[in-house]
């Protein structure tokens, strides 16, 4: 384990698109180096919200970063009502809050700042970046663009577990 972290503020609304953005992000600022000969990038995401299991604007814009980084993207998705077994929300967002707890958030920077400055006992380290694109909600996906995702499901609950391979790929 790594015993690192990447949080992605983000200034617009949280969409598909910004999801995708924060993975992106992830992996030129920290996975790429840590994780040179990946062949994939493996997502938990929860059911719901901007990485939601039937959102097809998130299954395209994955498609994007796969074809992007030459790499085949594996998603589970936590049950519904599950995210409580997610273990970001344990190992890192628990000690985010500890860290900033009782003061006042007052901007962008003394966000980015405590959220940086987060560390356990352990030797947790989390880098913070700023995103300020706009993001655009209710973007429609037709049946012709989401027809182009190289989605393959798995065997088991493949509505909640699937891969994406980029476009190159055989």
């Amino acid at each position: 384990m790594k015993n690192t972290g990447f949080v992605n503020v983000g200034t617009s609304s949280d969409t598909a698109e910004f999801a995708v953005e924060s993975i992106r992000r992830w992996w030129y600022e920290m996975g790429q180096q840590a994780y040179s000969n990946a062949k994939s990038i493996y997502i938990n995401a929860d059911a719901g919200g901007s990485n939601g299991v039937r959102l097809r604007l998130w299954k395209v814009k994955l498609q994007e970063l796969a074809d992007e980084l030459g790499l085949t993207i594996k998603v589970s998705h936590f049950p519904p009502g599950a995210s409580k077994w997610n273990k970001i929300e344990h190992r890192l967002f628990s000690f985010i809050s500890k860290n900033w707890r009782g003061k006042p958030l007052i901007s962008l920077a003394v966000i980015e700042n405590f959220i940086s400055a987060t560390k356990t006992k352990t030797g947790l380290k989390v880098k913070c970046v700023v995103d300020t694109n706009e993001y655009q909600k209710g973007i429609e996906v037709t049946d012709e663009e989401l027809a182009k995702v190289r989605l393959y499901l798995d065997d088991f609950h493949g509505e909640w577990n699937y891969s994406i391979l980029p476009s190159t790929s055989s």
